[in-house]
């Protein structure tokens, strides 16, 4: 028997790569429904005030293509809650501490897998609700425990969304696509952001009670119980927990609130970094070694008053995303009336960009850009991650926060009207 000439071998083994990419090819092309739509990255755009989305080009021009009406059910709302007593105190309650003297209508934004419908928090309304792209109408709701709800998370396979119910302590976990519960935990007080971790984690990061005056750092255990919950995404059961006043305090920063607001993970997870009520800047924490390793404090805006109680929401900074290659952040300095890019490893922060109480930050689609929603001027502006330089703004509608990547479908400018 001969043995094999180059040539030979080299179409054998091209011939056998052909035959098992057309065979995962046909597996791939089995899996995908026949009547799939075409998707387009888009971002949205959750404007809180208004009740609506702006949906935004995720690169590029960040253009607005189009806008979806997310409370298309108002006049349903407004009189179960007017016929309710304790509903509406919490309703006008919301409405004048945290809405700032405005009712609060949308607070974060996904969408589905196959992008047919938005899943947004609805604060005033103490629900989440799925908005069907194609026709506007709400497909279901889910009535949180207790009376607002607040920000949510998406699992890493999009199929399951957690929402905060920041009166009642609870973060619920639901199937994005019918609302049906699937889960909850027991977090700490006002549960604010979560974060879905590729170890099969969700993290609430609780923020305490932020509408009471008790602001100097003597008063900060009248904040109520502010920590990190860990839970299990599959059984859902409390795993862990991390009371950041301890870590605070072994870092030689007492002085520090330990409420932790916006975060951003590394790429390998291995480190988060975090704000705090109060503070300008950030700190660093290691998760296998469970300490705070650095600080950065950002500048003050010198027409910034020093006086806490005048911090919305007891935020100076809120708003921070990590580029992908895990070596820029990028803060949202709210209170302080800019947005900066700061180096990971130096810490050393780029230009100041002046933005109107930017309250949000998130990574373009294709990550070369941080996403600030600028909720005093009603736009979002795009800075470059590599130049910290402004590269545009957008106008979009009432006080934007939240601003997330989704996928939409291809040519879509928003809900049929026919």
């Amino acid at each position: 028997m001969r043995a094999p000439t180059a040539a030979r071998l080299r179409r054998s083994l091209l011939g056998g790569a052909l035959a098992i990419a057309t065979a995962a090819a046909t597996v791939t092309a089995g899996t995908v429904p026949a009547n799939a739509v075409p998707l387009q990255e888009v971002m949205l755009v959750g404007n809180n005030w208004e009740g609506t989305a702006d949906v935004i080009r995720s690169s590029g021009d960040f253009a607005k293509i189009g806008r979806i009406d997310l409370i298309p059910d108002k006049a349903e709302r407004l009189r179960e809650i007017y016929l309710n007593p304790l509903r509406l105190a919490f309703f006008l309650g919301i409405r004048e501490t945290v809405g700032e003297g405005h009712d609060q209508f949308t607070d974060d934004l996904y969408s589905t897998p196959d992008g047919s419908a938005i899943v947004v928090s609805r604060p005033s309304f103490a629900d989440v609700v799925s908005i069907d792209t194609a026709t506007g109408a709400v497909r279901w709701r889910f009535p949180v425990s207790g009376f607002r709800s607040d920000h949510m998370a998406v699992s890493p396979d999009g199929s399951r969304v957690a929402v905060s119910a920041s009166t009642s302590n609870t973060v619920h976990v639901l199937d994005i696509n019918t609302g049906r519960q699937l889960g909850s935990f027991r977090t700490g007080d006002k549960p604010h952001e979560n974060v879905f971790t590729r170890d099969g984690r969700i993290w609430n990061m609780s923020i305490g009670e932020v509408n009471n005056d008790f602001d100097a750092p003597w008063q900060d255990f009248l904040k109520g119980d502010r920590k990190i919950t860990i839970a299990d995404a599959t059984t859902y059961d409390v795993v862990r927990t991390v009371d950041m006043r301890q870590r605070l305090d072994a870092f030689g920063r007492r002085d520090m609130s330990d409420a932790v607001r916006p975060v951003a993970f590394t790429p390998d997870e291995s480190t988060l970094y975090f704000q705090v009520s109060f503070f300008n800047g950030f700190f660093e924490y290691d998760v296998a070694s469970d300490a705070i390793t650095r600080m950065k404090t950002l500048p003050k805006n010198p027409g910034t008053s020093d006086d806490r109680t005048t911090f919305v929401n007891d935020s100076r900074h809120h708003g921070m995303s990590m580029n992908p290659a895990g070596t820029k952040l990028c803060i949202a300095g709210t209170m302080d009336d800019y947005a900066t890019i700061v180096d990971r490893a130096t810490f050393q922060e780029g230009p100041l960009v002046p933005a109107a109480k930017p309250y949000w930050a998130t990574v373009s689609g294709d990550g070369r850009a941080c996403v600030i929603s600028e909720s005093d001027a009603d736009r979002v502006t795009a800075i470059d991650f590599a130049t910290g330089n402004k590269i545009t703004s957008v106008p979009v509608g009432d006080h934007p926060q939240r601003v997330r990547v989704a996928r939409l479908p291809v040519g879509w400018t928003g809900p049929s009207t026919g």
